[in-house]
């Protein structure tokens, strides 16, 4: 008599690939749960509010003080001693951050799609924190392209002149595309990123951002009320793209307060945690 078998043969690794990709991209969607997501949401409103309004009010201060001073003081676009400054500053530069994000989470899903219990729950958890990661620079950055088309401010210089006030709207090209920053964007919404994340990294984190944010300035590639607005919407986007991560209880958890929180790295000591997924309690 023949024997049978109910053990249903494991899905082959495209199989497994395409479910690894499809959790991924559906936790980012799925609809929010945390119970104290309200609480979050209003202390989300209160700090955006405060930071735009002094964020806004020193972008005007600057640019009415401050912006036609410094440009005189900083040495002529092209001088050949500033090398390391332009190698320096493309560690600000959105195309590179996002590509090396993209890739990281590229190849994990490739190795998590061959990989089944604790360490794949350790792959995803380790991805869910690069997703936000990715998003916290990907969401500031695609804003920050249409404020430069809508508000058409003019680079140091162009024209001939040093005039911070030199603007033309919707003009659409690189030399009217100063405002705001894209480098302290990208920078600063990385360092916030990576900081809400481990949070033992923010000194080295946002010391990077300012130093990306100086080589904007000796580079003649912006005004000081550039890179603040571009340091301000970077970080706002980032904290909007926290709150929709803890919403979801994915990486963070928000407590009584509204306080949001990251939940505890996915390192191999914390597998048996990792393994429950990277959702909030």
């Amino acid at each position: 008599m023949p024997v049978t078998t109910d053990i249903a043969p494991r899905p082959g690794y495209p199989a497994q690939l395409l479910a690894v990709s499809g959790r991924a991209l559906a936790q980012l969607v799925r609809s929010p749960s945390h119970s104290r997501r309200a609480a979050a949401a209003r202390k989300l409103a209160r700090h955006s509010l405060w930071l735009s309004a002094a964020g806004a009010a020193l972008v005007i201060v600057l640019m009415v003080a401050f912006d036609l001073t410094e440009i005189q003081l900083m040495p002529a676009r092209g001088t050949p001693s500033l090398w390391p400054i332009r190698i320096l500053t493309d560690f600000g530069k959105d195309e590179y951050v996002l590509s090396l994000l993209g890739i990281a989470l590229v190849a994990l899903a490739l190795v998590a799609a061959g990989l089944q219990g604790p360490r794949r729950a350790l792959l995803l958890g380790l991805g869910t924190r690069l997703q936000f990661v990715f998003l916290s620079v990907a969401v500031p950055v695609l804003v920050t392209e249409i404020l430069k088309y809508l508000i058409g401010r003019g680079r140091p210089f162009v024209g001939g002149q040093a005039n911070p006030f030199n603007f033309i709207p919707l003009e659409g090209t690189g030399a009217y595309a100063s405002l705001p920053s894209g480098h302290a964007v990208t920078a600063f919404a990385l360092a916030f990123a990576v900081s809400a994340l481990w949070p033992r990294l923010r000194v080295f984190m946002f010391t990077y951002a300012i130093v990306i944010l100086l080589t904007r300035l000796v580079l003649l590639a912006h005004h000081p009320s550039d890179v603040v607005a571009g340091a301000l919407v970077g970080m706002v986007g980032a904290m909007a793209v926290r709150y929709w991560f803890a919403a979801r209880r994915l990486g963070f958890a928000i407590r009584a307060d509204g306080t949001i929180v990251p939940l505890p790295g996915a390192i191999p000591g914390r597998l048996k945690r990792v393994a429950h997924g990277a959702s909030a309690p």
